[in-house]
């Protein structure tokens, strides 16, 4: 056997044991259970690492599993956690309808639920943490129609996220207050719109690809709803020639999504700042696994009941101030943006 396939293996037994270990989770010191969609984008490693971070300074230890984006296998990491005992969950879903069976394991077992940033639904969860994500599409929206023509009919490409996460309905929502007013007065035509599958950007790519064809290169705004598909929307552009000619919007201030900002290919982001969302996930995690009950600052119904929430403020973020937020926040170092 060589190194390489040693380590592997070393590696794979390594793994296999920390998550068959037993948590030997206490009230003095808990154990967060912390199941994520996906850790292939930017976003979600900053949250993890901020997270445990935070949990490690309130004495908490955090176990982290992610699904790669498969329900299935988010599901049996759910699970894994329940049976290692952990005090309480934090669960980022893929899909927030798939998993009422694995919060219905949790709460035979009795541990809280945490949804973050998604909502799960349909399922008796303790607290949802997030950000308003309506006003994220109200914002990204608004930013668009106080920039496009209006001696003429505007002519708008719309990209949509994850159909199987509700945050994307929600910011779809948040878009559609803005923008169907001004279609139905014939002000803005939407020449396509299409939903991006697991927000992957070569989807935003192929649909952009198809508004192209369909609509030529007469597009005034592509209102994408985050960063990744924005910049699939983009590379599209790009081949067309039209980058930086196109208003795009976005969300998540993702570094390249910054960068594109600086350069002038992508026209905003909605900063949403993430430590402020995981630094306070973690306190109100301890917290509940302490057995107490933080104050939300108000409910939002996900169809089984009317969950507490607690949302954080968003920051529309163009050229403008950049600088004043998203580097002053210490969220992409400057260097890093020139």
């Amino acid at each position: 056997m060589n190194f390489h396939s040693a380590s592997a293996l070393a590696f794979t037994f390594t793994l296999a044991l920390t998550l068959t270990a037993p948590a030997f989770a206490s009230k003095e010191k808990p154990v967060i259970g912390l199941s994520l969609d996906t850790l292939k984008e930017e976003r979600w490693q900053r949250d993890r690492d901020t997270i445990i971070a935070e949990a490690q300074k309130l004495g908490a230890t955090v176990l982290v599993q992610s699904a790669n984006s498969d329900d299935t296998v988010q599901v049996r990491n759910v699970e894994s956690l329940i049976s290692r005992g952990v005090d309480v969950l934090l669960i980022v879903p893929h899909n927030g309808a798939a998993m009422t069976r694995a919060v219905k394991s949790a709460n035979d077992a009795k541990i809280p639920v945490i949804s973050y940033d998604r909502l799960i639904l349909n399922a008796q969860i303790d607290y949802y943490l997030s950000f308003d994500n309506v006003k994220v599409g109200e914002a990204q929206a608004a930013y668009a129609v106080a920039r496009l023509p209006k001696d003429r009919q505007a002519r708008i490409v719309r990209l949509y996220g994850a159909p199987t996460d509700n945050n994307a309905k929600m910011f779809k929502q948040g878009q559609d207050n803005i923008l169907l007013p001004l279609i139905a007065a014939g002000k803005i035509e939407v020449v396509h719109e299409d939903w991006c599958l697991d927000w992957k950007p070569e989807n935003g790519k192929k649909i952009m690809n198809a508004a192209l064809t369909k609509a030529g290169k007469n597009i005034d705004a592509v209102i994408a709803s985050n960063d990744g598909t924005a910049g699939g929307a983009i590379q599209a552009l790009t081949e067309d020639g039209l980058a930086g000619k196109v208003l795009v919007t976005g969300q998540d201030a993702d570094l390249a999504a910054c960068q594109r900002i600086q350069r002038g290919t992508q026209a905003m982001t909605v900063y949403k700042p993430l430590k402020n969302l995981a630094t306070t996930a973690a306190k109100i995690a301890v917290a509940v696994a302490r057995g107490e009950r933080p104050a939300a600052t108000g409910t939002l119904d996900n169809g089984a009941k009317k969950v507490p929430s607690i949302f954080e403020k968003i920051i529309s973020v163009d050229r403008e101030n950049l600088a004043a937020t998203v580097i002053a926040d210490g969220f992409h170092p400057a260097e890093s943006l020139r």
